[in-house]
Parts: C-alpha cells; structure tokens; sequence
C-alpha cells in the first residue's frame, strides 16, 4: 500500500526475479530493491536514512573535492533534507532516501572519487589523497623529488564489512551464486578481478549514464579501473568492454 494513501495499491517491479539475495548477491547482481531496503527500509526493518548514508558516503570521500595536485576540480554533492530545503525549497521524501541509497537524484560524484573510494575498499579501508605525480626528475633522469601518497583517513570501517563488499564484487565477476552478475565478461581475464556496474538514469528518456569499476588483481590489488560513459541509450553495459580491454593490456604489455 501507498505509505501516505493507504487506499493506492502500487506495484514496484524489478528487471528480474532475484529470491533470496544477501550483501554479496545484490552488489554482485546490482539489486536495487535490496538496497532500497537498506537505505530507506521496508515495513519492519529500518533503514539507514538520508544522514547515516550521507555519513557515510563522506567517510569515503564522496561529496568534498579529494586534493589531487591537479586545477579544477569539482567538489560534487550528497544531498541532504537540509540541503534540499534551503535550495529546492522542498521537503525531504521517502523517494528522495531510496534514490540516494542507490546513488540516483541530486547526488552528483566525480570518476576520481569514485576511484578513490573504491581504492579504499580494495586497501583495506585506507583512503588515499589521489597524486597526478609520482616523482618529479630532471633532464638527466636524476630523481628531484619522490611524491608519497598521503593517507587521509583510515580504520573507519570494520574489516568484515570491506569484506563482504570485496567479496561481492568479486562474484559480479565470477557469477558464483549470482545467476545474474553483471560483470562476468571480465573472469576471461589473465587475472582475478572485482567489479561494481552502475547505470544511472538521466532527463533524456532511455538515455543513462554507464559506470564500471574495477580493482585487480583481486587478491593483491595494484589498479583501481573506473570508466564512465554518458548518456547510452537502453540498459546495456557500454563500460565492460572498454573495460576488458584496458586491463587486458594492462597486465600482459
């Protein structure tokens, strides 16, 4: 029922039929229903909400500029009920939490801070100040100065719970106990990888934006990969063979 006009019988309905489906199978699947629930609840369960998700997402970096030496960058947006209120002049919906738990509505990312925010989980939860420059080196090649990476923030999520996302992203790759894992073309690859597929919704109808992300080697990670393709038209996974071939020349050049 309609939670604000219990008389309105809404139906819902998903691409697919996925049963039962944990942590791991609804990152693995990209189950949106699943995370509706965890962000927004359902019934009896409780979600998390607009600030503990906002909350979180910042922990990863998400909605303040990341600090690469680099001009220009942008800062994005995690969008809040206060936010909504001073600059839409419009009140916080349970719609507005469940687009948010699955990354649509006013929420805007750079490819950067995704990347860095998915080093973080391939690192054991340490994130990273992102660097354009590894060493600066004169003419001659004589090293002038070593950059080293800046730790911004670590121990801020518990380890099993990196765990579980790791893990699910893994099997979006592998298809094991995901009958419908988005990323499986990538297991052909020379190496173990993890993936995370996202295709948000744009104004145009038809028309959305392709995400991928990957980190490989999945047992020592030396890459975070992510790769974003505007306004695709239908629900296709543009990104995944762009990113096949990138880490395919990556590990065997």
């Amino acid at each position: 029922p309609h939670k604000y006009e219990p008389e309105i019988s809404t139906v819902k309905q998903d691409w697919r039929i996925h049963y039962a489906t944990d942590m791991k199978k609804a990152i693995a699947e990209s189950c949106n229903v699943y995370f509706y629930t965890i962000g927004g609840g359902y019934e009896n369960q409780e979600g998390l909400g607009p600030s503990r998700i906002k909350e979180y997402l910042e922990l990863f970096g998400w909605g303040n500029k990341t600090g690469i030496d680099l001009p220009g960058e942008a800062e994005g947006l995690i969008p809040s009920p206060e936010w909504k209120k001073e600059v839409k002049k419009e009140g916080w919906w349970d719609g507005d939490t469940y687009n948010l738990a699955i990354g649509q509505g006013d929420i805007s990312v750079t490819p950067l801070q995704v990347a860095a925010a998915f080093a973080a989980i391939a690192n054991e939860g340490i994130l990273y100040e992102p660097k354009g420059v590894k060493q600066i080196i004169d003419k001659e090649k004589n090293l002038i100065e070593e950059i080293s990476p800046e730790i911004l923030r670590e121990n801020f999520i518990d380890s099993e719970n990196l765990q579980i996302v790791r893990e699910g992203m893994r099997r979006a790759v592998t298809g094991e106990g995901s009958p419908y894992a988005s990323a499986v073309s990538l297991n052909s690859l020379p190496i173990k990888a993890a993936a995370k597929t996202g295709t948000a919704q744009t104004s145009r109808p038809d028309y959305y934006h392709n995400w991928i992300t990957v980190f490989a080697p999945y047992d020592d990670p030396q890459i975070v990969l992510v790769i974003m393709i505007e306004n695709v038209k239908g629900i296709r996974a543009a990104t995944l063979p762009v990113a096949k071939e990138v880490l395919n020349w990556y590990f065997t050049r």
